[in-house]
C-alpha cells in the first residue's frame, strides 16, 4: 500500500511537470503561473544560452530581469564561432539563438544534429547594402556585388536579387537552395562575388553593392534602413530559439520563449530597430 501511494505521488508530480512544459506557450499571465510553479527565486534554473550579439543578446537581457522574477537565470555567452550548433547539441549550452530554420535544417542534415525549433522570434531581412550609392538605381551596369557564399543566405541574395530585376533563377530549384550556378538569366548587367558571410562588411569598398544579413549590419552600426532593398515583412527567415530535441517542452525553455513573445517584446523590437528587426509572432 505505502508503495502504491508513492507510486501515485511521483506520477501525479510527473503529470504536472509535463503539463506545465506543454501548456499555453503564447507568453500569456496563466501560462507564466504554471511554469512559475515548476521553479522559484528560492530554487532558480539557469539556462545557459549562446546568441549572437545584436539583436539576440539585446533581446534576451530585455527579458532577463522578468525571467529571473520567475526562477529563471540566463547565463548568455556570444557567439564566436561557428560551433553553436554543435556546443548545443553536445549539451555545453541549454539553448542557442542565432539561426533560422532553414540554416538548422541544412546542418542538422549534414552533422546528424538532434535539435529542434523551440519558438520562432523574429526576422532580419537580408538586404542589399552599398558604400557607394544609396538607390538601387544609381547601381551602375556591370556593377560588382557582394554575396554570401552559405547554401541558405546564397539563396536569400538572389532571391532578392531577381526579385529586383537583376537576376532570373532556374525553375525548380531545391527548397532555401541555390548558388550563382543556378541563374539562367542575368536581367542587368552585374557580376556577382560570392565571399564568407562573415568577411563581406570588412571588404564593402570592394563592391558596388554587398548582400548581408540585419544582424551583422547592426552589429558593424550601420544604418540598417540604409538598404537600398531587402526582404519583405513575409519572409520565411524567422530567426528561432534551438535547443535539443528532446528538450523544446522543458518548463524553462517554455518560459524563455513566452517571455521573447510578449506584446512588450513587441513594442522593444519595433521601437529600438524601426524595421529593420521584425517580429515573428
Amino acid at each position: 500500500m505505502k508503495r502504491a501511494i508513492i507510486a501515485l505521488i511521483g506520477a501525479v508530480a510527473l503529470i504536472a511537470v509535463l503539463s506545465a512544459g506543454c501548456g499555453k506557450t503564447g507568453g500569456s499571465e496563466d501560462g507564466s503561473r504554471s511554469l512559475a510553479q515548476t521553479f522559484s527565486k528560492d530554487k532558480p534554473v539557469t539556462l545557459k544560452v549562446l546568441a549572437d550579439q545584436v539583436p539576440h543578446a539585446e533581446l534576451l537581457n530585455f527579458v532577463k530581469p522578468e525571467l529571473a522574477s520567475l526562477g529563471v537565470n540566463l547565463d548568455i555567452t556570444i557567439l564566436q564561432n561557428d560551433h553553436g550548433n554543435e556546443d548545443t547539441d553536445n549539451g555545453e549550452f541549454d539553448v542557442n539563438f542565432f539561426q533560422h530554420q532553414p540554416y538548422l535544417d541544412s546542418v542538422s542534415k549534414e552533422k546528424g544534429y538532434d535539435l529542434a525549433n523551440a519558438g520562432n522570434i523574429h526576422v532580419e531581412p537580408i538586404g542589399l547594402y552599398s558604400a557607394k550609392y544609396r538607390t538601387r538605381e544609381e547601381l551602375p551596369e556591370n556593377a560588382v556585388i557582394g554575396i554570401p557564399n552559405d547554401v541558405t543566405n546564397e539563396y536569400r541574395a538572389l532571391k532578392i536579387l531577381e526579385q529586383n530585376g537583376f537576376i532570373k533563377l532556374k525553375a525548380d530549384l531545391p527548397e532555401h537552395a541555390a548558388t550563382i550556378k543556378d541563374i539562367a538569366e542575368y536581367t542587368r548587367k552585374i557580376e556577382l562575388k560570392e565571399i564568407d558571410s562573415a568577411q563581406l562588411i570588412r571588404l564593402k569598398e570592394d563592391f558596388d553593392g554587398y548582400i548581408t544579413n540585419t544582424n551583422k549590419i547592426l552589429e558593424a552600426g550601420i544604418d540598417a534602413n540604409s538598404a537600398l532593398f531587402r526582404e519583405g515583412k513575409d519572409s520565411p527567415y524567422a530567426n528561432i530559439l534551438v535547443t535539443k530535441s528532446s528538450r523544446v517542452n522543458e518548463p524553462a525553455i517554455v518560459a524563455l520563449k513566452n517571455a521573447l513573445t510578449t506584446p512588450e517584446v513587441r513594442k522593444f523590437i519595433e521601437d529600438k530597430y524601426k524595421g529593420a528587426v521584425i517580429p515573428a509572432f
